[in-house]
């Protein structure tokens, strides 16, 4: 009779269900990269998938929807080039925002990924619903700014914030999409002392 103790199973390697950040960051830089490249043409869950090389399943593992995808990698792409500052001054708080959201509108991919997903979202309601979650997070940014500022006094309590992240992101747009005038440092020093005014 064998008396030795049962040897434990060999661990298995992980089946993928937590992210693996090498992977994740592939598929979102494969995402932004296929939108900002589209041109008009359709951008899937599986041109995404060869675009990062992995199956299609690991898409619908981590998220429910290619739109869910280009969601996650442009409010990532957002968070790396236009971090929210906190210096202890509103007008540098919110000149370098506004200097950081210019500057990161102009440059691939955000620039055409941005005009792209602005056009195909008119057309497709899950993709305006995801286009709204994106831009309430960059104007909570705003809001930030400018709530600590009026808790330091910078700000009049009687200022509407939310009128002021209005103006913020209307000028943007407007200025983003149409591109009659410039987006520029200049303008951004001129925006922000506008909206101090």
């Amino acid at each position: 009779m064998d008396t030795k103790e049962p040897r434990p199973a060999e661990s298995r390697p992980h089946t993928g269900r937590r992210r693996n950040e090498a992977v994740r960051r592939a598929i979102l830089d494969a995402a932004l990269d296929l939108i900002a490249d589209a041109d008009g043409a359709p951008v899937t869950v599986e041109t995404i998938a060869r675009a990062a090389g992995v199956g299609k399943q690991t898409l619908y593992r981590w998220w429910p929807s290619k739109g869910a995808v280009l969601l996650d990698a442009l409010t990532d792409y957002a968070a790396q080039e236009v971090p929210t500052p906190d210096t202890g001054s509103l007008r540098d708080d919110l000149r370098a925002l506004t200097t950081a959201t210019f500057e990161a509108s102009q440059r691939a991919p955000s620039a055409p990924a941005l005009r792209t997903l602005v056009r195909e979202a008119a057309r497709d309601p899950h993709l305006a619903e995801l286009m709204r979650n994106f831009t309430e997070s960059r104007r909570a940014a705003v809001r930030g700014i400018l709530q600590r500022g009026r808790e330091r006094g910078e700000l009049p309590a009687d200022r509407d914030v939310d009128l002021l992240v209005d103006q913020f992101y209307g000028f943007f747009w407007y200025r983003f999409l149409l591109g009659h005038a410039p987006l520029d440092r200049a303008t951004a020093d001129r925006l922000t002392e506008s909206l101090l005014r």
